[in-house]
């Protein structure tokens, strides 16, 4: 990906992906690199050779760097920033069941992301910024009887989830506090601000450690109880089991960052369910489609939406509008959640 240079010769253009030690940042930083992308990551402990083994084998697809930086401490993202086209806020605390929820989780959270924010201020040149959130941020409510239909304008309830503690609440009240200091630190400073929210992320991704969502989905061929807990918790919450291919997550973050866009998208490919994906290992694989565009969701023309998926139980669905559509051409899919 080359820029026009002042002098009349082309540049890299330059993103900075925090978190590159993790699962989304990791294969982020490999769809950049790919792309043409010069990228500069950070973890917390360079030094960890094991856990940072990917970012060497990266590096072969072209100019990487690697830097020290923590959350939780304001000024660590600035070298990383510096010089950057985009920045990619990929880092989050993930402690899923904390002693201390506020301490551990939400405030790291809220703090980290303005941290990051506060360096693309000082660097001047970062053009727009991509915030990863999750649909937890966006689902985590009670919701009673059908009928239900959430979208980038939906909320998790925080007085909800502070009021029940429970199970891993403060993981989505984490998201939607981070999210909304974000929103209001890039109205205050002018940065050009897109939040990410993907649904239950699957497929391979060059960090060899994954703490959730893949062993969730597996859990029906690992037998591992506490993750299929998990995974019908998933189910219970909304009715269905919502997925989406890590490389379209990639891919539609660099088209958020790419684009003249704004505002939340919802990251969904399909809605299925468990007894779906534990009859998978016996079906045939579908055809692959032309994954040239992502598909993810828009809070913009109601016109253009179309449903991804419909779950069969309960009674909320998920609208998601395909950019690159002419919206003048709207169409609706309903995709049957027993096929997968």
């Amino acid at each position: 990906m080359a820029a026009a240079a002042g002098d009349g010769t082309t540049r890299r253009k330059t993103a900075c992906v925090t978190g590159g030690s993790g699962y989304i940042a990791s294969a982020l930083v490999k769809m950049l690199l790919e792309k043409g992308y010069a990228v500069k990551t950070t973890v917390r402990n360079p030094d960890d050779g094991e856990k940072n083994a990917h970012l060497k084998t990266l590096a072969a697809l072209g100019p990487l760097e690697v830097f020290r930086a923590d959350l939780n401490e304001e000024g660590s993202f600035d070298d990383a920033v510096a010089g950057c086209d985009y920045a990619f806020l990929v880092a989050a605390p993930v402690a899923l069941m904390p002693e201390n929820a506020e301490e551990e989780v939400i405030q790291p959270a809220i703090q980290g992301t303005l941290n990051v924010m506060r360096s693309c201020v000082k660097a001047g040149t970062v053009k727009r910024v991509v915030l990863t959130s999750s649909t937890a941020a966006i689902s985590s409510r009670p919701l009673e009887g059908d009928g239900h239909v959430l979208d980038e304008d939906s909320w998790s309830d925080v007085e909800y989830l502070r009021a029940t503690k429970s199970g891993t609440w403060a993981y989505p009240a984490s998201k939607v506090l981070a999210e909304k200091a974000a929103m209001a630190f890039a109205e205050e400073n002018g940065l050009s601000l897109v939040t990410v929210c993907p649904v239950v992320v699957v497929g391979g991704a060059p960090a060899s450690k994954v703490k959730t969502s893949v062993p969730e989905v597996l859990s029906l061929l690992s037998g591992d109880d506490d993750m299929v807990d998990n995974l019908e918790l998933i189910e219970k919450a909304s009715g269905s089991i919502p997925l989406v291919h890590i490389d379209d997550v990639s891919r539609a973050e660099i088209f958020a960052a790419e684009e003249a866009t704004s505002g939340r998208y919802i990251v969904c490919t399909l809605n299925t369910t468990a007894v779906a994906l534990a009859l998978l290992p016996g079906g045939q694989v579908p055809a692959v489609r032309d994954q040239r565009r992502p598909h993810w969701s828009s809070s913009g023309e109601a016109e253009g939406e179309h449903l991804v998926g419909q779950a069969h139980q309960g009674g909320v669905r998920v609208q998601v509008q395909e950019p690159g559509r002419d919206i003048r051409r709207p169409r609706r899919l309903r995709q049957d959640p027993g096929t997968p």
